[in-house]
């Protein structure tokens, strides 16, 4: 495979075997970052995509951008392997530059990714830290509160928090000093600390019941329980706490905690899941899914309102629709289309072997949309030439949802795109958006705007493009180091 790219219209073979154009290399080295969680792809490994990342990293020249990246994929997509990958690349291949510092200061949010970073780098070189990495990484721990340190002490860890205090001897606080003594232990500040506490002092099944319970609503009523961690405990909460539904209700709804967790939006569509399988009450199970509805909703409330005719395309082959369910590029796609969809009364088509148009109600929730995007997948090939035979109109606009993997059809669709083009009187811009990461492209990269990621920011990014080509990459570059 190869990973170096310069020309921004040369052409290649994508991992599915078909004709593809190549990207620029910091854009391909964003649209990998953006949209990888180091797991097991369709075309690609996991390992596979570590040793990806990492050559792009060494023939990346422009290190400080790697670094920009790293922050802007922490801090603004809420992505904490692939950070953890890179902080640990700079600190090995950049030495001497003043930024460094202030990178692993900016590319810490939680104490927890300070003691990734170090076993990470530790792991793969030895654990005799640069002083770049301790003093940065030793300002952002100094900067932690009580509550996050306790939460995050990672004692069950090879690399535990209070063995990274000690390696960068960050500026002692009071709760510093309690950890490297030992008296920093889970006394009732985290929910964690407090089911468990429930769980020991129970002294039958009917009392351990009722301890969840109160623990579960104390919890709640207290604001001790973080969005994603609510996200991600509804079933228990609901099958424990029954009482508790309400409340729970009413804070999954809440713009401001949603806007505040970094919650990616397909871990919406998982919850959903959850809740209809494993809650057991149904009056319950529905006032849970009405909410979920409206706080995905709420989520990508931020869809930008675009000007003219436009068309939504999905991507469901094969590549797409395989993986875990609710968490497949499809199913992340299926959502941004619903959202970009409804936001602009668009027409929306699905395509994989052949490509069809979808029948949607703007008036419905984009759970509901979503839903009625999923029950069409095909899982079929990857033609992208279907796409603009089965177009039947002009467009302002065509966005494109997919892992770009093309292969069916010959070469790559631009003919076929310029035949409908012609046949339409239309120009359109295009938008590319990439679910995958796998770095090729189906149109040449000088004539599409190119987004990328699972975050509802990536639609912050699609309100700038049309001013502003290459507002990605320039939104990154935008970062202070």
């Amino acid at each position: 495979m190869r990973f170096s790219r310069t020309n921004k219209t040369h052409k290649t073979t994508n991992l599915a075997g078909g004709k593809a154009y190549v990207q620029t290399s910091k854009t391909e080295l964003a649209t990998t970052i953006l949209t990888s969680f180091l797991k097991d792809q369709f075309y690609r490994s996991a390992n596979e995509s570590i040793e990806r990342i990492d050559a792009m990293i060494s023939n990346e020249k422009d290190k400080k951008f790697v670094a920009k990246l790293a922050v802007y994929a922490r801090n603004v997509y809420g992505m904490r392997s692939v950070s953890h990958l890179i902080a640990s690349r700079i600190g090995k291949q950049v030495k001497g530059e003043q930024w460094t510092k202030t990178f692993f200061d900016k590319v810490v949010k939680r104490p927890d990714d300070a003691v990734e970073i170090v076993a990470c780098y530790g792991h793969n070189y030895d654990f005799t830290i640069p002083n770049s990495m301790k003093k940065g990484l030793g300002d952002a721990l100094s900067r932690m509160s009580s509550y996050q340190l306790t939460k995050y002490r990672c004692e069950n860890r090879e690399v535990k928090l209070v063995d990274v205090v000690n390696i960068c001897h960050p500026k002692n606080t009071e709760a510093l000093k309690a950890l490297i003594k030992g008296e920093l232990t889970n006394t009732g500040n985290t929910w964690e600390a407090e089911l468990s506490a429930a769980g020991q002092e129970a002294e039958s099944d009917d009392n351990l019941k009722d301890l969840k319970a109160d623990a579960w609503k104390r919890l709640i009523e207290e604001g001790k329980l973080g969005y994603f961690a609510l996200l991600r405990n509804l079933c228990n909460i609901a099958n424990d706490a029954p009482d508790a539904v309400p409340a729970i209700c009413s804070q999954l709804v809440n713009r401001e905690a949603i806007k505040k967790s970094l919650v990616l939006p397909f871990r919406f569509i998982q919850a959903s899941a959850a809740v209809s399988q494993r809650v057991e009450k149904a009056s319950d199970k529905r006032l849970i899914l009405q909410s979920i509805a409206k706080a995905i909703d709420l989520t990508l409330d931020n869809v930008p309102s675009f000007d003219g005719d436009t068309l939504v395309v999905l991507d469901d082959s094969g590549s797409m629709t395989s993986g875990e369910e609710g968490k497949t590029p499809a199913d992340i796609g299926a959502l941004f289309a619903a959202a970009i969809a409804k936001k602009n009364n668009s027409d929306l088509m699905r395509f994989s072997d052949q490509a069809s148009y979808l029948e949607y109600n703007p008036d419905d929730t984009l759970s509901t949309i979503t839903k009625t995007i999923r029950q069409r997948f095909i899982s079929g090939g990857t033609n992208f030439h279907s796409i603009f035979e089965c177009a039947n109109k002009k467009y302002d606009r065509v966005i494109i949802l997919s892992d770009m993997q093309g292969w069916m059809g010959g070469n790559q669709p631009t003919d076929t795109f310029n035949a409908w083009k012609k046949q339409y009187s239309a120009d359109p811009k295009v938008y590319s958006f990439d679910l995958a990461g796998y770095g090729t492209l189906q149109f040449p990269e000088n004539n599409v705007f190119l987004l990328a990621g699972f975050s509802d920011k990536t639609l912050d990014i699609m309100k700038l493009l049309e001013a502003d080509k290459n507002a990605l990459i320039n939104e990154i570059e935008k970062i202070e180091l």
